[in-house]
């Protein structure tokens, strides 16, 4: 195992070419990115963020939607996606969405275009849902204040 390194905005990180997240066909809009890691997560939280290995100026916050939309759900992957993840129909899948802090801080998910992420062969796929209900700039759920 030979690790390398990249310096990224969080310092340099030191990393297992064989660990990577694979994206075949990169991100929406971002195709010649492939290769990511995890970071560890120093706070608990439903939020982590992924960094890019081909080029470490992009790294994005991540999390599981249904954190915050108890109802969000996604169509069943079919035969291409599967492919291109090297995944079975019985194989444990995760669904992530990419969280945007805006300049104004408000925060917003992006449901219409999920990541489909499949642990056993270390693939993930962007895939933008057609007629979805969803958006891009999804704004998290208020949480009201308690009234004492």
């Amino acid at each position: 195992m030979t690790l390398k390194k990249i310096m990224t905005r969080f310092g340099e990180v030191e990393y297992d070419p064989e660990n990577t997240i694979y994206f075949p066909e990169g991100l929406v809009g971002l195709e010649d990115l492939h290769h990511f890691i995890v970071m560890p997560n120093k706070k608990e939280g439903p939020l982590f963020w992924i960094q890019c290995v081909d080029n470490p100026e992009f790294a994005f916050v991540v999390t599981d939607p249904t954190n915050f939309f108890l109802d969000y759900g996604v169509p069943e992957p079919g035969e291409e996606i599967l492919k291109r993840l090297k995944a079975g129909k019985d194989d444990k899948l995760f669904i992530l969405a990419i969280v945007t802090v805006h300049p104004n801080q408000e925060i917003t998910l992006n449901l219409a275009a999920p990541l489909f992420f499949a642990p056993e062969s270390n693939r993930a796929v962007q895939v933008i849902l057609e007629n979805s209900p969803y958006d891009v700039r999804t704004p998290l759920p208020k949480v009201e204040a308690s009234r004492k």
